[in-house]
């Protein structure tokens, strides 16, 4: 007869590499994991949300505080990761809708030439960007491509604030310094 372990003997447990102990963690914490998920907004990627909450709990078991109790700590990372979600969900919703409007101003342009115009421009401004040193390329794709503000440009590089600002100027600077001479040139030759 085998006799229930509680959520501190499990954790212990789980830490030596017994799967069975986090096993019984995840067993007794999914269906509140899950209704934690789907109310702070998760809704039907709730599923993904927990799933990707236990791993994360599982990983990071070593940082868990012995003495605290599992299931506020597990739901905080449910928190997060659901808020990483939404946060996910709102830019691309974000860029889905500039693309969108790019696309439907192209439509509404007045015919093919300028149809074809607008899409050189495109490529033309998308071959300069990938043809930046790579740090300025990275600052450019994360501030104006991915829509991330200045702050969280510097957490995903991993850089200080001032270092996105001023390489974002700098990016900034060199792009316009490729793309305004080709523009004189192609308006002065066409």
């Amino acid at each position: 007869m085998r006799r229930a372990i509680d959520d501190a003997e499990a954790v212990t447990r789980a830490r030596e590499g017994d799967l069975d102990a986090y096993a019984v963690l995840v067993t007794r914490y999914t269906l509140r994991a899950h209704r934690a998920a789907f109310l702070l907004g998760a809704g039907e990627e709730s599923d993904d949300v927990v799933q990707e909450a236990f791993v994360k709990a599982f990983r990071h078991l070593s940082r868990f505080r012995v003495g605290e109790p599992f299931g506020p700590w597990l739901l905080r990372i449910v928190a997060n990761e659901t808020r990483n979600l939404t946060r996910s969900r709102r830019r691309r919703a974000a860029l889905a809708l500039r693309l969108s409007s790019v696309e439907s101003e192209g439509m509404a342009a007045d015919g093919p030439v300028d149809q074809v115009l607008a899409a050189e421009r495109r490529a033309r401004v998308t071959a300069a960007v990938n043809a930046l040193p790579g740090r300025e390329r990275q600052v450019l794709v994360c501030r104006y491509f991915l829509d991330l503000s200045e702050a969280e440009t510097a957490q995903v590089l991993e850089w200080p604030l001032g270092s996105v600002k001023s390489r974002t100027w700098r990016a900034l600077n060199r792009l316009r310094g490729q793309l305004v001479p080709a523009e004189q040139d192609r308006v002065s030759n066409g």
